[in-house]
C-alpha cells in the first residue's frame, strides 16, 4: 500500500530518482484477448521490470489509437470486456503488484458509468492514475476532478505542438506525470524516432518538478535507451500489443511480453 496520503505514482519516482533510473510504463489493452489474459500479462509486466503500468479501456472508436490499438479494442470488445470488469480486475491482482496502475480510456465509458461512481469505485480497488486522451483539462473537469479528490491522479498530455503557455498550465494541473506524445498522429511502433523531441520534452521539464514521460512511437530497447538520457520515463504501448496479437497462445504471449518488458527495461535501469 502506499504511504498515508502519497500516490503510487509519486513514490515510485521518488525512487526511481533515489536509484537514478527512468520509468518504464508499458501499456496493454484490457481483455485483449481476454481478462484472464490479461491478467497473465499484467503480474509478468510487474514482475519483469514495468515501473508504472498503463491499463487501456477498449472503446469502440479509439480516435488517438492506431491500427494496433484499435484491432486489440475490437478484440477486447468482442469478448464483452466492460470498464466495470476491468475495475474488478484491478481488485483482484491490486495485492499482488506493488507497481501503481494506469486506467487509459476515452471518456463515453467513464461518462456511462458516471464519473462519480468511477472515481469511487477506482480509488476502491486501487486505481492511482487516469489518462482520458480525448479530453482536454477544461473539457474533461467534470470526469477528472471527482478523481483527483478520489486520490486518483489525473495525467494531462503535451505535444509538439503545444503552446508554450499551455505547456506551462499542463505542467501545473497535471498529477503524477506529464504524458508526452512524441509525435503527430496516432499511437504506433515507429522505427525511427520523432526529430526535436528531447528539447522539446527538456522545456516542459523545466516549467516545473512534475515527471515528463514520452510515449507514442517508441517499440524497441534502442528507442527507450535514447528517450532515457532525458525523459523521466519511456510509454511502450503498440509494440507490446503487437506480440500478444502475434502469439500463438496465451502462453506464448505472456512469455513474449515478460521477455520484451526486461529488454525495455534493462538500459534503463
Amino acid at each position: 500500500m502506499p504511504e498515508a496520503g502519497m500516490n503510487r505514482i509519486d513514490q515510485r519516482f521518488a525512487k526511481l530518482r533515489e536509484e537514478g533510473g527512468t520509468a518504464l510504463i508499458p501499456f496493454i489493452t484490457a481483455g485483449d484477448p481476454d481478462l484472464d489474459a490479461t491478467e497473465e500479462i499484467l503480474l509478468a509486466m510487474a514482475g519483469n521490470g514495468a515501473d508504472i503500468i498503463e491499463i487501456g479501456i477498449p472503446f469502440s472508436d479509439p480516435t488517438a489509437e492506431g491500427p494496433t490499438i484499435q484491432r486489440s479494442s475490437k478484440r477486447a470488445l468482442d469478448v464483452g470486456t466492460s470498464l466495470r470488469a476491468i475495475l474488478q480486475l484491478v481488485a483482484r491482482v491490486r495485492d499482488r503488484i506493488e507497481q501503481p496502475l494506469v486506467l487509459m480510456g476515452y471518456a463515453n465509458p467513464i461518462h456511462a458509468m458516471g464519473a462519480e461512481a468511477f472515481a469511487t469505485t477506482a480509488a476502491q480497488v486501487g486505481v492511482d492514475g487516469i489518462i482520458i486522451p480525448d479530453l482536454t483539462p477544461e473539457d474533461g473537469a467534470e470526469y477528472l476532478n471527482p478523481s483527483r479528490e478520489a486520490g486518483i491522479h489525473p495525467i494531462l498530455l503535451a505535444a509538439p505542438t503545444t503552446r508554450p503557455s499551455r505547456l506551462e498550465m499542463l505542467v501545473k494541473e497535471t498529477r503524477g506525470f506529464l504524458y508526452y506524445v512524441s509525435l503527430q498522429g496516432v499511437t504506433g511502433a515507429r522505427s525511427d524516432l520523432a526529430a526535436g523531441i528531447e528539447d522539446k520534452v527538456k522545456a516542459a521539464q523545466a516549467l516545473g518538478d512534475i515527471p515528463v514521460c514520452v510515449g507514442f512511437g517508441v517499440g524497441t530497447p534502442e528507442q527507450a535507451e535514447q528517450i532515457g538520457r532525458y525523459a523521466d520515463g519511456v510509454v511502450v504501448g503498440s509494440a507490446i500489443v503487437d506480440r500478444i496479437e502475434a502469439a500463438e497462445s496465451r502462453s506464448a504471449a505472456v512469455e513474449d511480453v515478460a521477455r520484451f518488458i526486461a529488454e525495455l527495461k534493462a538500459p534503463l535501469r
